[in-house]
Order: C-alpha cells, then sequence, then structure tokens
C-alpha cells in the first residue's frame, strides 16, 4: 500500500504541473522561449520519469513476493561469452584496369592498314595498323645508303692513321661524316617507326575507331580501344574519419550484383589525398578475374572490415535497453534455480555494431547470462521464470 501511496502522489503531483498551464507546464516553459527555464523543466520531467520506473520497479518486486500463484513473466536468454568480432562499412565502388587505353596515332598521313579486328587478342608489340609515311622509308634507305659508305671510308682512313699514313683532319672528318650519318639514320628510323601502330600490351581489341583509309593526325585522332582484363581492380571513395583503420592489406568482401559473384580481396592502395568536396579519400582493391567475367565500369558492393577484436564480448542489439538520459543498460540474469530467477539492472557501455550485434565494453563478462526476449518489460530485482 505504501508503494501504491507513493506512486499515486508522484501522479498527482506531475498532473498538477502539466495542468498549470499558466505557470509551470511544458507548453507554458516552450512558449516562454527562455532556454534555462527549458533545461530545467527538462531535468524536473527526467527525474519525474525515473522515479516512476523505480516505484514500478518496487511494485512488481513486491506483487511478485506475495502473489502465490507465482506468475512470473517468462524470459529467454542469453549467454556471454568472448569471441571474435569484427566490423564492417558498407561502400559501393567500380571496377577499373590500369591496362584499358585508346590508341593515338604519333605520325599524321593516311591509315593505310589495319591489321585487326574488334574481339582479338594481341600481344604486346604486335603490329595493329600501319599509316603512310609520306616517303619516309625511300629517305632512310637514301640514308642508310649514305651511312654504308661513310662507314666504309672511315674504316680505311682509320687503317691508313693507324699506319701512321694521311693526316689527322682527314682521319676526324671521315669520322665526324660517318657517326653524322648515324645519327640521321637513327632519327629517321623512329619516324618511321611512329607510322608502325604497336599494341602497348597484352590484352583484347574491344573498338576500331578509325578505319582504314582515313586521315589521322597525333592528338586529334583515336585509332583503336585495348583493354586488359588481367590487372582488374576496385576503386571506392571513403569518408576521411575511416582513415586511421582503413590500411594497405586491409580485408574487403566484393560482391558484383550484376553478375551474382563474391569475392574476397585485400586493399593494395590507401590514397593520400583528401578531396575537399566530399572529404573522402581513395582506396584501390586488387581483384582476380581468372575467367575475365568483371568488367571495367562494373558496381561493386565492399565490406571493409575496419575493426577487428578477438575477445570481444558481445550481445544482440535488441536486449539494450535506453533511459531518458540515454545511458544503456541490461538485465543480468542472477540466482537461476528450477529456471527461476531475479534480474539486475545493469549499466553498459557499448562499442561498434554489425548486423544485430554489439560490442560491450565495459559492464558486462564471459560467462554471465542475460534476458534476451522480454527484456523490454523488465524491471530490476523482478523474479522471472526462464524459457
Amino acid at each position: 500500500m505504501k508503494y501504491i501511496f507513493t506512486l499515486l502522489i508522484t501522479m498527482a503531483i506531475l498532473a498538477s504541473c502539466g495542468g498549470d498551464k499558466k505557470k509551470n507546464s511544458v507548453e507554458a516553459v516552450i512558449e516562454e522561449g527562455d532556454l534555462i527555464n527549458m533545461k530545467l523543466k527538462r531535468d524536473e520531467v527526467l527525474k519525474s520519469y525515473d522515479s516512476i520506473g523505480k516505484i514500478l520497479g518496487s511494485l512488481e518486486v513486491a506483487i511478485s513476493e506475495k502473489d502465490t500463484l507465482k506468475r512470473l513473466p517468462l524470459v529467454t536468454s542469453f549467454t556471454v561469452k568472448d569471441t571474435l568480432f569484427n566490423h564492417f562499412i558498407d561502400i559501393q565502388g567500380d571496377v577499373d584496369t590500369k591496362e584499358n587505353l585508346i590508341i593515338y596515332p604519333e605520325f599524321a598521313g593516311t591509315l593505310t592498314n589495319v591489321y585487326v579486328k574488334e574481339g582479338q587478342r594481341v600481344s604486346k608489340g604486335q603490329l595493329l595498323a600501319r599509316i603512310d609515311d609520306g616517303g619516309l622509308s625511300s629517305q632512310l634507305a637514301q640514308m642508310q645508303t649514305q651511312y654504308e659508305l661513310a662507314k666504309t671510308t672511315f674504316e680505311r682512313q682509320k687503317r691508313l692513321w693507324e699506319q701512321k699514313i694521311g693526316s689527322e683532319i682527314q682521319y676526324l672528318q671521315a669520322k665526324a661524316n660517318m657517326e653524322g650519318l648515324e645519327n640521321s639514320v637513327k632519327q629517321m628510323q623512329a619516324q618511321v617507326g611512329k607510322t608502325a601502330v604497336r599494341a602497348p600490351f597484352s590484352g583484347t581489341i574491344d573498338e576500331i575507331i578509325t578505319d582504314q583509309g582515313q586521315v589521322v593526325a597525333p592528338g586529334g585522332s583515336q585509332l583503336m580501344r585495348i583493354v586488359s582484363l588481367k590487372n582488374m581492380y576496385v576503386k571506392a571513395s571513403i569518408p576521411e574519419n575511416y582513415l586511421g583503420t582503413i590500411n594497405k592489406g586491409t580485408v574487403v568482401n566484393v560482391e558484383f550484383p550484376s553478375i551474382g559473384k563474391a569475392i574476397e580481396g585485400k586493399i593494395r592502395q590507401v590514397g593520400n589525398f583528401i578531396n575537399p568536396n566530399n572529404r573522402t579519400f581513395e582506396v584501390e582493391i586488387a581483384i582476380p578475374n581468372k575467367d575475365l567475367k568483371i568488367k571495367p565500369n562494373l558496381v561493386a558492393n565492399l565490406e571493409i572490415n575496419d575493426y577487428t577484436n578477438k575477445n570481444a564480448i558481445i550481445i544482440p542489439n535488441n536486449v539494450i535497453q535506453e533511459n531518458a538520459k540515454g545511458d544503456k543498460f541490461i538485465y543480468i540474469i542472477n540466482n537461476i534455480d528450477n529456471n527461476e530467477a531475479k534480474v539486475i539492472k545493469t549499466k553498459i557501455n557499448t562499442g561498434k555494431s554489425y548486423e544485430g550485434f554489439i560490442e560491450v565494453l565495459s559492464g558486462l563478462k564471459a560467462g554471465q547470462t542475460i534476458v534476451k526476449d522480454g527484456a523490454i518489460s523488465m524491471r530490476d530485482g523482478l523474479n522471472v521464470k526462464i524459457q
């Protein structure tokens, strides 16, 4: 009766405060707009809330002691263990490759021959197309003939000079003439070599952009696209607050929803630049592609392991209660006897949560049993029956 009387008094006080709309009601304080008064009113309401909770808890305990029928609340239990806990962040990324290149001409002229077709596999250095050299080949042949003659002249002059025959100036002139022509031949060979378009790496000709017979020029004409699907990776933008927990070698679960494929990869590069527009940094995840089904620009869903605790105390998220002040607590089951026990309200501090479980940093130890289902109706000290 004492508890009921106290409860009625408390409810009456609250009702009187709420009914006095002109002086001290919540509505009046808000309407007044004074910050200090609003904070005082908030503290008053929180104290009343906690008082009612304590009174209800006392009533439940008193009723359970006097109730001869023992209609105890039914709960399920969860035994706490220390276990491995991995936390992941979910990010979306795009597939890319270092070997996805549009080939441009290095020489201006007519594209006389295209030796490959779309979808064809090519090897590094393979001849793909040729551009008309505009007579450079003929000039090169003349230079090579002149070079051979200058080389022969120099060799003869050198032998004479070694025999102390002839003048030094003749020897030096022959040498300079030969070396000058040799350099000219190399320069012309380099120019003629630009008329041959070769594969920069092994891959597949994905697209022929310029057809045979068209005039092309360096920087202005795209000849073809070559792609290799062997050196694939996923790039993603990560919020800067994860910079301290994501490193090279971090494990990543990669899923490609479009092709129904999932693999495990590792971060091979972490960017050193934070984008000022969205406050993110770039990461690259190397991915195997043996069946060549993963293509550039394919969307990838990433689960990046940013935190691991090998001996974590974890519990289901839904067993945690929270009071008006934001304190988190659970109910520990004590003194289990014939499936009957008493619950103790215990404050806890929590860490990261993932897939329905949350890490408990303090307030709970391995081996303890807590209320799982039915926690929402619990009160401190209440007797319960464990299902």
